[in-house]
């Protein structure tokens, strides 16, 4: 009898992708099942970081039993693998029991000393399905480390698979829509946290484009001054403003022919907004201080971290440009909802900075009865952090550790770092607590954005008269994150998605009455207000 929950061990997977413009490619719908897995994140071996154990048994109902003996670990894609092999495991084994809806215990009997997120088990340990799916660091005997999570069977592809580190559920998705839509034209969204790696993604769209042979050019709109803007993408004739001493390029004109990333695009100055949309309309612009359109061939890939429609509500972004840059939208997973890829992209990072020190030894396979040089409770606590600085803070940690240990035989955290990684309960299933102001509503519990269904999201919206603030209340997430659920689920309606002539069509049958309009069109009164706006209609406000 199968004891799993199958809300949380299965999802439902489909091979639909739609862009603005239509139907991209369509697959054959699939039901992918999400199996409990361990994966080694520290080994005194370093090169056994990464391997895998998927406990099918578990998914079953059956226990799993996990000693010095048994089971076999193996790298994703490869076929046959090894025990955990340490002398210092016990072979009396630590025992997985499925438990209901989803939740696992952990039994360590009398074998090795088990130590699961942070804290020594003492007994036999109930695991919630929430806690599985964030990801659980386990600590073996003070030597080996693995991360219990969530998997797809099959489908691992290589490693370094377009030089992305990591086997994670949500890098996997992101591999997929590259490729997905790396041989086309449309421009694509890149959406996900500071130091995710929105720029490596933007680069392997262009190498697995048409395009690769011509130019990737990238610019940060975060990093220039907002009145050279202008002038710094799409170039400026000579006298145009004050300094323009001679013609300027810009870098859409450099970019002809390939790929441009615009890092940071929330931050475009209006009128450099403007721009972009034209340029994305008519494959046009006009040089600061020129009269004449210059034409020009450039695929356009953006990305941000902010939540652009915010933006919109607040008058600081414009929804037509929104609306033509997310052609078709990718989004990254923070580092702490892929916590089984933490130890191969320290490991990573690590190689790369040993190998700058001539230290790369530190990595191979020594005494087996050696001190780890990553100790367990520090790649532990590496694994366990809620990283709001993503890829490229850890990236960073890791420097700092191999650098300040480079005489050392093993890793040490100074004070400092160490005051760094310290963990709060709170951080170690999500992102940090939300100001007071995004706060859950009296009585609902805070929740994960991921955990809420598309009917349930449906559900809350309509009870809410699609009103974003009291939705966000009412299922217990911060406004951003609701956004970032709307984005997510393309079926749901928006103002943003409706088609000129349905909103013209209600817009006329109702008589401008914009709240009847809401009623019917089942949107928010206030986003459909901007597009009726946009469109140039009147309304009757009540």
């Amino acid at each position: 009898m199968r004891t799993k929950d199958p809300d949380v061990m299965r999802e439902k997977a489909s091979a639909d992708v739609t862009t603005a413009d239509g139907p991209v490619r369509r697959g054959p719908e699939r039901r992918a099942e999400r199996i409990p897995a361990l994966t080694l994140f520290a080994h005194p071996r370093p090169h056994r970081v990464g391997e895998r154990f998927l406990m099918e048994a578990l998914a079953d109902g059956r226990e799993v039993a996990l000693s010095r003996n048994a089971p076999d670990f193996t790298r994703p894609g490869e076929g046959f693998g090894n025990p955990l092999a340490d002398p210092f495991l016990s072979r009396k084994p630590l025992r997985f029991i499925p438990g209901p809806e989803g939740r696992i215990l952990l039994d360590p009997g009398e074998g090795s000393q088990v130590i699961a997120s942070g804290e020594p088990l003492q007994g036999v340990r109930e695991l919630s399905a929430g806690e599985v799916s964030d990801g659980v660091a386990l600590e073996l005997g003070g030597r080996v480390g693995l991360v219990l999570h969530l998997a797809e069977p099959g489908g691992d592809g290589a490693l370094a698979a377009l030089e992305m580190v990591g086997t994670s559920l949500g890098l996997q998705r992101v591999r997929q829509r590259i490729v997905q839509v790396a041989d086309l034209g449309v421009p694509v969204l890149i959406r996900g946290e500071t130091g995710a790696g929105k720029e490596l993604i933007a680069r392997a769209i262009h190498e697995h484009s048409v395009r690769r042979q011509r130019p990737f050019l990238s610019v940060n709109l975060g990093a220039i001054p907002r009145e050279l803007a202008a002038a710094e993408l799409f170039g400026a004739r000579k006298g145009a403003f004050t300094g323009a001493v001679r013609d300027q390029k810009g870098v859409f004109l450099a970019a002809d022919g390939g790929t441009l990333f615009l890092d940071e695009v929330g931050e475009a100055p209006p009128e450099v907004q403007v721009m972009l949309l034209r340029v994305l309309e008519t494959g046009e612009f006009f040089p600061v201080g020129s009269h004449g359109p210059v034409k020009v061939d450039v695929r356009l890939l953006a990305a941000t971290d902010a939540q652009l429609e915010a933006q919109i509500e607040e008058g600081r972004f414009k929804a037509p440009l929104l609306h033509r840059l997310a052609g078709y939208v990718i989004h990254v997973p923070p580092l702490r909802e892929r916590r089984e890829d933490i130890g191969l992209l320290f490991h990573h990072f690590a190689r790369e900075e040993l190998t700058a020190l001539g230290a790369e030894h530190r990595l191979l396979a020594g005494d087996a009865s050696a001190e780890p040089w990553l100790p367990v409770g520090l790649a532990s606590k590496l694994v366990r952090y809620a990283w709001p600085g993503n890829i490229r803070q850890l990236r960073n940690v890791t420097r700092r550790l191999v650098i300040d240990n480079r005489d050392q035989p093993s890793l040490r955290l100074d004070a400092e770092l160490e005051r760094e990684l310290a963990t709060p309960p709170s951080s170690t299933s999500g992102p940090p607590s939300p100001p007071p102001a995004a706060s859950a509503a009296p009585g609902v519990k805070r929740r994960k954005a991921s955990d809420i269904t598309e009917a349930e999201l449906v559900a809350a919206l309509r009870e809410c008269a699609w009103d974003l603030n009291p939705t966000a209340d009412r299922l217990g997430i911060a406004r951003a994150s609701l956004y970032d659920l709307l984005q997510r689920h393309p079926n749901i309606r928006t103002a943003g998605r409706l088609s000129e002539e349905e909103i013209s069509r209600c817009h006329q049958e109702c008589r401008g009455d914009l709240e009847a309009m809401a009623r019917r069109l089942e949107v928010s009164r206030k986003a459909l207000a901007r597009r009726v706006r946009e469109l140039g209609l009147g309304v009757n406000e009540r």
